[in-house]
Order: structure tokens, then sequence, then C-alpha cells
């Protein structure tokens, strides 16, 4: 069982930004879903774990071994996906890989070659490999980039934003292969889209502003405000007046029509009725307490 303990983590910028403040997390085999808005911190702190920059303060270590101060210890069983992968050269999926794989330290030619076969099987890729990566779709970007993660059985990978921009079937093909993977190895999911945890993730963690305002198990943490969400179609122009009278959390269109939910022990008013809350519900709800918490 791979552990990464994370202890009173914080992290400012020479420019005066506080991104990380007093992070504190273990996590474990499985799929963690790291939850937030972006710019709530969470491309830091996943650069912070991966070992490309370094902590102001707090330590993190990965099965018992100081990534800050031995960050080669993480860097050997780690695959790291981030939010931009740069841009590709014009070689094919399959040199690409390889190349990766010798800068990764795999130099025995045969077991590369036979890992990179079987990386391009694993991300379905395999038929396309004498293609150029930069001709490839926004799909196919992302499963080659999960295959060069993959590069020499890591232990931890992690992955930042990986579904922003695909298509909904591309999105769950890549959902699933991630979903695989998680089984024997730590996989952390950062992410602001909150169906991809939901639909993913026995454990998770909401980053706001730099700290972390909620973890735990998603269905635990949804049961917490049953009973607590209320649900009204309203005209459009009321929008304004139902959030200033009400904690508001979100509003959509549902058949032309404006549906708000609402935040509240009892009934807010007639009209209203009580719906069943998903985790989409929690986490604005969780960010509300926050916001009314500062603001307090």
């Amino acid at each position: 069982m791979n552990t990464l303990a994370i202890k009173n983590l914080t992290k400012t910028y020479p420019n005066g930004v506080r991104a990380l403040n007093g992070i504190n997390l273990e996590i474990t085999n499985g799929m963690f879903g790291l939850l937030g808005a972006n710019g709530a911190g969470k491309s830091s702190l996943m650069r912070t774990i991966a070992s490309l920059q370094e902590p102001t303060s707090g330590t993190i270590s990965f099965n018992n071994s100081d990534v800050v101060q031995k960050p080669e210890e993480i860097r050997k069983t780690l695959g790291y996906l981030p939010q931009e992968f740069g841009v590709y050269p014009k070689i094919s999926a399959e040199k690409l890989l390889n190349h990766l794989a010798v800068l990764k330290g795999i130099l025995n030619k045969k077991d590369r070659k036979e890992q990179v076969k079987a990386l391009l099987q694993q991300v379905n890729l395999f038929q396309h490999r004498k293609k150029s990566v930069a001709t490839f779709s926004g799909g196919m970007r992302q499963r080659f980039g999960i295959a060069q993660a993959l590069l020499g059985n890591p232990q931890i990978i992690i992955v930042d934003e990986p579904t922003a921009g695909l298509d909904p079937e591309e999105s769950n093909r890549f959902l699933n292969l991630l979903s695989e993977i998680g089984e024997n190895v730590i996989v952390i999911l950062s992410t602001h889209i909150v169906e991809d945890v939901r639909n993913l993730c026995p454990k998770m963690a909401i980053l706001s502003e730099g700290e972390i305002i909620s973890q735990g198990n998603p269905k635990i943490l949804v049961a917490e405000i049953e009973g607590k969400i209320w649900t009204k179609i309203i005209p459009k122009t009321d929008i304004d007046i139902y959030k200033k009278a009400f904690n508001v959390i979100s509003t959509k269109l549902v058949s032309g029509e404006t549906q708000i939910r609402v935040l509240s022990e009892n009934k807010p008013e007639n009209g209203f009725e009580t719906i069943s809350p998903n985790l989409e519900d929690y986490y604005f709800a969780t960010l509300l307490n926050q916001s009314l918490k500062k603001a307090s």
C-alpha cells in the first residue's frame, strides 16, 4: 500500500501570492479527487507534490521518504500529466514514447520496446502509433499523455484537469482508463468538474483559496446536506431578489425556465420543494459556507 502524507504545506510565490495555506492530506491507493475552481491552488499543489517546485514550509512524504529533501525518490515512481502538456514534436507516437522512456531511465532496448507497445495498446493508440502526435485529436493527446505518465510502472500518478476540452465520449473513455489504472496505485485527479470526481473517486477533498475546506467519501459528505437542499422554478428576472433573501447555491435553466437550488435547514418559503442532494450541491454549499464564514 502506497501512502502520500502532506502536512502543514504552504506555498507563497515571490510576487507575494499565497497559493497554498496549511494543506493536510493523507492519500493511499485508489482514485483521489481534488476538486476546486480554477485558481483554487490545485496546480500549485500538484506541482509541489511532483517536486517541480519547493514548498515554502511543511512536509510531503511518499512511503516514508521525504519528497522535499529527496525529490529523486518520488520522481523515480511518479507519473505526471500536467494541464498543459506542451507542444508535441512532429514525430510518431511510437518514437516519442520511446524517447520519453529513455529520458525516464528505461535503458534496456527490449524492455523499452515491450513497454511502449503495451502502453499504446492499453490507451487504445496502437493502431495510430505511426502517426504524428501533433495531428492527434484532444482525446487522443490526453490518452498519449497517460501512456507517457505510465512509463516505468509508477506508484503515484497525478493528472491535472484531464478532461477539460474533451467531448463526452472521449472523456468517458479516458476516465474509465484512469479508473482501471487506479486499482493498485495512487491516482490524484485534480479537476474543477464535479462529475469526474462523483463517478470515479471514493475519496476526495475540496480546495478553495489554497485551503482544504472539506475531505472524505463523496457519498458520506453528500449525506450531510440531506433534507437541506430546496428547489424552485422562478422568473429569470427575480434571481437577484432570491439571492439576497436566501442561500442560493446554484441556478440553471430547465426547459427554458430558471431553477434555483437553496441551502436551508427549513423550507425557505411557499413553492419550494426539498430535493435529494448530489455532489455538486455539496460542493457549492461548502464553498458558500466558506465564503459566509470569511465574511462574518
